[in-house]
């Protein structure tokens, strides 16, 4: 990356959210690297924050599930914010669905920004088989594949609330989609 390629953008909040495999972290961390000030929060670490105890969330969650991703949400949103006021582009890559995305939204107190990125569910069916991971192994064996499982949680994101930048990212690469989200930045803007 060369000094021309980087921006200065005004201090907000941009969460970005997809399905797993959708490309998040990785277009998360370009997008802040591409920022004069630019910080950024990866949902995963923060999962993996808690070391004793942990209950991932599955087909059928139980409520310590459920209340631990809460948490990683409201401490994604308090980090974002934090950042901001210092004077930085946060930038919060996680999985986050439907209501969850306006409630994360509203936990952010600063001018915050939406990216959605939706490949189609085939070509993520494809990126998680190329790069070995099983993210959607507890959701495949009840819905009868990996791609139906892929598919049940692209009509989650559906559900989200149709606000920020959309994008089907099937055919670009991830220094592509930064560009896309730069080009279109006014609208991610959701303040």
């Amino acid at each position: 990356m060369t000094a021309d390629d980087v921006v200065d953008l005004a201090p907000r909040a941009v969460l970005v959210i997809g399905v797993q495999g959708a490309g998040k972290s990785a277009v998360g961390r370009r997008l802040a690297e591409r920022c004069r000030r630019g910080a950024f929060v990866e949902g995963d670490v923060l999962w993996k924050m808690v070391v004793g105890g942990r209950i991932d969330m599955a087909a059928a969650p139980d409520a310590e599930a459920e209340r631990q991703l809460a948490l990683r949400y409201a401490h994604g949103a308090l980090l974002a914010t934090s950042f901001v006021r210092a004077g930085f582009v946060a930038v919060h890559a996680d999985n986050m669905y439907g209501p969850a995305v306006a409630e994360q939204l509203a936990g952010i107190a600063v001018p915050r920004s939406l990216v959605v990125l939706r490949p189609r569910p085939d070509v993520v069916e494809r990126r998680e088989r190329e790069r070995g991971t099983d993210a959607y192994a507890p959701w495949a064996a009840p819905l009868g594949s990996r791609l139906a499982a892929i598919e049940q949680f692209d009509a989650w994101l559906a559900e989200s609330p149709a606000v920020g930048l959309w994008l089907d990212t099937s055919d670009l690469t991830v220094d592509e989609t930064v560009e896309r989200i730069l080009e279109r930045w006014p609208e991610t803007f959701v303040d």
